[in-house]
């Protein structure tokens, strides 16, 4: 029978350790500390925000939000990042994209300090990443978060197991690809351009959907067997619930893949819950290094 992954209870997990670690540095003076920065008024971004800053205060860290208007300059958005690097109250910095199209997301994200780069999209933590050095790198959450979960299912050494990854993103794919290297798993990173996609999925015993198209990955390309990691949040309409309704599902077609697979995450309930968790994770861990202590195990 087929295990369905509960990434509500994983993440509930990380963030009960999270908070009691912080609780143990606020004994030393040290509380942890997260700035968010939202540029604009993106509805699904302000959620996003909302939820981080809820978390965070959650966890009893130092939570700071900076809501700037969309018309905010390339300027004033780079003074506020760089005053936010050199405040010492702040151990994560966290810039929600995307942002307003006059802005270059790209100057913004490498003018965070790498240190406090708790997205783990800094050129320095991505380079750590792939030479590696993962245990002095902020790895992006969410696929950090998919590997945590693919951890209780697989455990930590994958030797021996092939793993495919449909999506080539620097925010998942790479990242990812990297993060089963690491476990020693064999990867295969694949794309829109791959040829005969559904027969290489088939070889995987580790098959990981971060594609963002609904439903993309059936039944029928998952090794009888293997674990299904769906990254996937697509939101797709659901008359079924009403005029304008809609619901959540990810990049594999669940019912289908269900019946075949060993383990699978289920959309909603998945990685997503993951994602900030590992955020709060990544700031506890920034905040320990500054305080020149060993983080935890998380």
């Amino acid at each position: 029978m087929v295990e369905i992954i509960d990434g509500k209870a994983a993440a509930a997990a990380v963030v009960e350790k999270v908070t009691a670690a912080s609780a143990e540095l606020a004994t030393a003076g040290i509380t942890p500390g997260l700035a968010v920065v939202l540029v604009g008024e993106d509805p699904a971004s302000q959620v996003y925000v909302a939820s981080k800053s809820k978390r965070a205060k959650e966890c009893g860290f130092h939570s700071v939000q900076h809501s700037l208007p969309a018309d905010t300059s390339q300027e004033e958005l780079l003074a506020l990042v760089e005053s936010l690097n050199s405040d010492p109250a702040i151990h994560g910095i966290l810039v929600q994209l995307p942002l307003p199209d006059h802005i270059d997301s790209g100057r913004i994200i490498q003018t965070v300090a790498p240190e406090k780069d708790v997205d783990g999209f800094h050129f320095i933590n991505v380079g750590k990443l792939g030479t590696g050095e993962i245990g002095t790198a902020f790895v992006p959450c969410t696929p950090t978060g998919a590997m945590l979960l693919l951890e209780g299912v697989r455990g930590k050494d994958l030797s021996g197991l092939n793993a495919v990854v449909v999506g080539r993103s620097n925010i998942v794919g790479k990242p990812m690809a990297n993060l089963l290297l690491a476990a020693n798993a064999t990867v295969t990173i694949a794309h829109s351009r791959t040829k005969d996609l559904p027969g290489l999925a088939r070889t995987a015993d580790i098959l990981v959907a971060a594609v963002g198209r609904p439903g993309m990955i059936n039944g029928d390309w998952v090794k009888p067997g293997a674990t299904v990691i769906d990254v996937g949040i697509n939101r797709i309409p659901a008359p079924e619930k009403g005029e304008g309704k809609t619901r959540l599902v990810g990049d594999v077609a669940f019912a289908e893949a269900e019946k075949v697979a060993g383990a699978i995450t289920p959309v909603p309930g998945g990685v997503g819950p993951m994602t900030i968790a590992m955020l709060m994770a990544n700031t506890l861990i920034s905040a320990y290094r500054a305080a020149g202590k060993e983080p935890p195990a998380l």
